[in-house]
């Protein structure tokens, strides 16, 4: 692995400032979100790779709190959806209003013209509104009528789901699970991370009957998209990249490794899964303060990146298997450079 790893370059002043910004970042949101490391790391990755994210967890497990923790860190405007079966798209897109005095319809933007957007179970909502987020998901614009709106350059989308409850909800159509850049699992925390949240819940309601707590310092936009400029330029090496594709071609033919496991794969994952997950280790690797990317920032960020695009078959779903394991499986196969 250090055969693929390049001389470093000097490290400039304003590579260096991000840095500590984005490390500032991180601390301030593990400080508020307890035990949900990998939630605000996938997160960060979101944002630096301009991608959305699909969370899958329990109630009551910070995923709101930790979406609204990151836009009140930046100069981001925030706004969140709950999802139910009776929702319309102009819920979420806006709508045409009539204006008789001056005789024309006016555009009234809906949330989704938020930097940041929380889609609360997003499940829970018919086919039509799922077809609305995924042209603003997909394109960054929302059509309404015969007119078409850009929305905001920095556009984050965290959607969550809930797996417990199944009753009255919309399985997303694989087309929209794909625009997603990441599908994470949570859990529950451990027990020392379960008694730090009942010390920060107590000091939090101890707060609000004094004084409000003081506001974050925001970043700015510009400083998210220098981040974003700065992850584009890493180092990749051939055999790194290589690497990378083999995991995306395996999904589509796990057979040439296992027979078993390619019984068990019915769709494998697109170019997006190839882009997502290039995009993703980068950001993996100058979160860890790297210039270059190794494969073991490709295998940190797999599971998460492709789990959502590697579709089991019917036999494979009766056995048990899910888009995680098949993507685990395929990580053991496919050999390291």
């Amino acid at each position: 692995m250090d055969s693929m790893a390049i001389p470093a370059p000097p490290v400039s002043e304003e590579s260096n400032r991000l840095h500590d910004t984005f490390k500032s970042l991180r601390e301030g949101l593990a400080a508020e979100i307890v035990g949900q490391a990998q939630l605000i790391e996938r997160l960060l990755i979101a944002l630096l790779a301009d991608g959305h994210l699909l969370v899958e967890g329990a109630p009551g497990l910070a995923k709101t709190t930790a979406i609204r923790a990151l836009s009140s860190r930046l100069e981001a405007d925030f706004a969140r959806v709950q999802f139910t079966p009776d929702l319309l798209p102009a819920d979420l897109t806006g709508t045409e209003v009539w204006r008789p005095q001056e005789g024309r319809f006016e555009f009234q933007a809906g949330p989704i013209f938020h930097p940041v957007l929380l889609a609360d179970e997003i499940n829970r909502a018919p086919a039509k509104v799922q077809s609305a987020l995924l042209e603003a998901m997909g394109e960054r614009q929302v059509t309404v009528g015969r007119a078409t709106y850009p929305l905001p350059k920095l556009f984050l989308v965290m959607a969550t789901q809930n797996p417990i409850e199944q009753e009255g909800t919309f399985p997303l159509p694989e087309a929209q699970l794909d625009r997603f850049l990441m599908h994470v699992h949570i859990g529950y925390p451990e027990a020392e991370a379960e008694a730090e949240i009942l010390r920060l819940a107590r000091e939090r309601a101890r707060e609000a009957m004094t004084a409000p707590a003081a506001a974050p310092a925001r970043i700015p936009l510009e400083d998210v998209f220098a981040a974003r400029a700065a992850v584009l330029e890493l180092h990749v090496a051939p055999a790194v990249e290589r690497y990378l594709i083999e995991l995306v071609l395996a999904s589509r033919n796990a057979g040439r490794y296992d027979a078993d496991l390619g019984r068990r794969i019915a769709w494998g994952a697109s170019p997006r899964g190839s882009i997502a997950l290039e995009r993703c280790a980068r950001a993996h690797a100058w979160l860890a303060g790297r210039d270059y990317v190794t494969p073991d920032d490709v295998r940190a960020v797999a599971p998460d990146v492709l789990r959502h695009r590697v579709l089991p078959s019917y036999e494979a779903t009766a056995e048990g298997w899910d888009g995680g394991r098949l993507v685990e499986a395929l990580l053991q196969q496919v050999p390291l450079p």
